[in-house]
């Protein structure tokens, strides 16, 4: 209903908006910083993002979301379920929930059908799906683009979605000028975080009986498929239009990390975005992050399983303590 009275009200305008400034996409695994990283560079004026509202109720936030989160911000959590990151209507927000929820190709169908693994990935190879399918989720993500620079005067939008990084080639044939970020982190790391991270979030939002199918080796695979996918497709990618990050680096030294993604993505505004984010500096080093007793025959598949990342990315492929994996803000 809401979404049928805001095309009335809306429509023409949707439809006449251009996207002027290419976007700006930060890739990565689940749990390998991209939230820190993203939630960092959405600090800058010059740019806008979907928020949490804005993703959750995509078909009617241009007339509901200013009258809504004013009534609603008390329902909001302080943090996410599976973390210490803070939340509200207006924070950062992944823009695969928007995409889920306009067409229903995304992998977050996994959250609530946790047994139809297969048809969660169908989403993240777009170039596989029917033609009609592929053809659904680039006019939503399109749709959610024009609004988004609708209600924010044309500003740049700066995108993050984990499940991005498997669609490199597909968001380059859209946006041939795109900029794009790519954190990794400790595959260690990652894969316990995102255990972790499958776990909560279908204990909340499962429908029926909580099932967690093949959980440890249906990460596994992801991550493979989204490690070779970046690796092959990352040549699309313009040069001076791609900048890699390493996780522990932004987290220990955010300012310098974030000078070197403007210099490296030849973005300007860096100044107005080091004032901004210097007081918080200190906070972000403080983080409080879950810890972990690693499984060692999942370690010892990791290192198996991801060698190729372990070698790529300059990590030990060998876990020397037995101390828990840091909990990334992603």
């Amino acid at each position: 209903m809401m979404g049928g009275l805001e095309s009335l009200i809306h429509g023409r305008k949707i439809a006449r908006t251009s996207i002027d400034q290419p976007p700006v996409f930060v890739l990565g695994f689940w749990r390998s910083g991209t939230t820190l990283l993203h939630n960092l560079m959405c600090e800058d004026p010059q740019f806008v993002y979907p928020s949490l509202y804005e993703t959750v109720f995509p078909h009617h936030f241009l007339l509901t979301e200013d009258i809504a989160t004013k009534l609603t911000s008390w329902m909001v959590p302080d943090s996410r379920p599976m973390d210490n990151v803070k939340v509200s209507w207006s924070t950062p927000q992944e823009d695969d929930v928007a995409l889920c929820v306009l067409s229903l190709l995304s992998p977050y169908t996994l959250l609530a059908f946790p047994s139809e693994l297969e048809d969660a990935r169908r989403s993240l190879f777009l170039d596989q799906l029917p033609a009609k399918d592929k053809e659904a989720w680039q006019n939503a993500l399109l749709l959610l683009l024009k609004k988004i620079t609708l209600r924010h005067k044309g500003k740049r939008v700066v995108l993050k979605s984990p499940s991005h990084t498997y669609r490199v080639k597909v968001l380059t044939e859209m946006f041939p000028d795109a900029k794009f970020v790519y954190i990794y982190r400790n595959p260690f790391d990652v894969f316990n975080s995102t255990c972790h991270l499958r776990r909560t979030m279908i204990d909340e939002n499962t429908l029926g009986k909580t099932k967690y199918v093949n959980l440890e080796e249906d990460i596994l695979l992801l991550y493979q498929m989204a490690f070779e996918a970046y690796e092959r497709d990352r040549q699309l990618i313009p040069e001076g239009n791609l900048h890699e990050i390493r996780y522990e680096d932004l987290a220990a030294n955010p300012l310098e990390e974030l000078e070197k993604v403007y210099g490296g993505l030849g973005l300007n505004g860096f100044e107005t975005v080091k004032q901004i984010v210097a007081p918080q500096v200190p906070q972000i080093k403080r983080y409080k992050k879950n810890r972990f007793v690693p499984d060692e025959y999942w370690m010892k598949r990791v290192a198996s399983d991801w060698a190729d990342a372990f070698e790529r990315f300059d990590y030990p492929p060998v876990l020397k303590t037995p101390e828990a994996a840091d909990q990334v803000a992603a």
